[in-house]
């Protein structure tokens, strides 16, 4: 190579490095699965408010809400960075692959959620704040190291899993009230039929991590199947209870009972034929599923 070339070379290279690295950094914030936290923080605020949106305080709020879960994300890779080499879905990940420092991801994880804690107690309330700090708190100190003993783990886990619905609702609201304990329990009970589901398509890999998901300690899958129907059953009443504190109306009741007795055959066909095929179609009619009834109830509060 000339000298000149060289010198065009170098930039370029080292472009391509920095390029590279800051993909593994957005990597480990997982902004894929927390989109859906995005999208749950900013319906729980919009269903809170009590006045007009003030758009600049409620992106603070949905900015402050992603940058704890970000966080949270980041922080609970490093705890598990020698499980997720050994499976086959996460072997890739920043961490176990070694292209970002334990360290450094210990650096991203808290400076992420410290930010978002801090824009949620300054710009938001203390309320907001306080219920993302024990969401970190759940997700990393009890569900994280639960993971590794015991199935109920997937029960702990939907609990910081529900929140960022309350922490939107709190953010524009400011209490919890009948209308935010209702957001909570829909994201609770839709995460247990969409978790099933993902455990028994990756449980072979959960097996070799030693993680006791349902699917693993019970191969024949027959508690997930009871589990994702129960839980499934248990949503299509929750969903009414936007009806009933006022949140919504007439539109959204037919809605989510239709959209509710979707999931629930899903989660029953699951249950009665435990293939990869219908734990797969389960999953995708959950991603669907939500995403659709809080674009019914926010456009019911319309």
């Amino acid at each position: 190579m000339k000298p000149a070339q060289a010198d065009v070379a170098i930039p370029i290279v080292e472009a391509r490095r920095a390029g590279a690295a800051f993909a593994d950094y957005v990597a480990l914030a997982k902004p894929r699965l927390n989109f859906l936290v995005v999208a749950t923080s900013a319906a729980g605020y919009y269903l809170g408010a009590t006045s007009p949106i003030d758009p600049a305080a409620m992106t603070m709020a949905v900015v402050g809400t992603a940058l704890v879960a970000g966080g949270a994300a980041v922080l609970n890779q490093l705890y598990e960075r020698d499980t997720d080499a050994l499976m086959r879905r996460t072997r890739l990940r920043p961490l176990p692959a070694g292209r970002v420092a334990p360290a450094d991801a210990r650096l991203f994880g808290t400076v992420l959620s410290t930010s978002g804690l801090a824009l949620l107690a300054l710009r938001a309330n203390w309320l907001a704040a306080s219920l993302a700090l024990v969401t970190l708190l759940v997700y990393l100190f009890v569900y994280t190291p639960m993971k590794r003993r015991t199935p109920a783990a997937t029960l702990v886990g939907a609990v910081p899993g529900a929140l960022p619905a309350l922490i939107g609702w709190t953010a524009s609201h400011a209490s919890v009230a009948a209308g935010g304990a209702a957001l909570f329990g829909i994201v609770f009970f839709w995460q247990v039929p969409h978790f099933m589901a993902i455990a028994w398509l990756y449980r072979d890999d959960y097996g070799k991590a030693g993680f006791p998901m349902l699917p693993v300690i019970d191969p024949d899958g027959t508690r997930a199947g009871r589990q994702a129907v129960a839980y499934a059953a248990a949503l299509v009443p929750t969903t009414l209870a936007p009806v009933l504190v006022g949140l919504a109306g007439g539109i959204y009741l037919a809605s989510a009972l239709v959209l509710g007795a979707a999931l629930l055959a899903l989660a029953a066909r699951f249950a009665a034929a435990r293939t990869d095929e219908s734990a797969r179609a389960l999953f995708f009619g959950s991603i669907v599923y939500l995403p659709l009834l809080w674009i019914v109830l926010v456009a019911d509060k319309l």
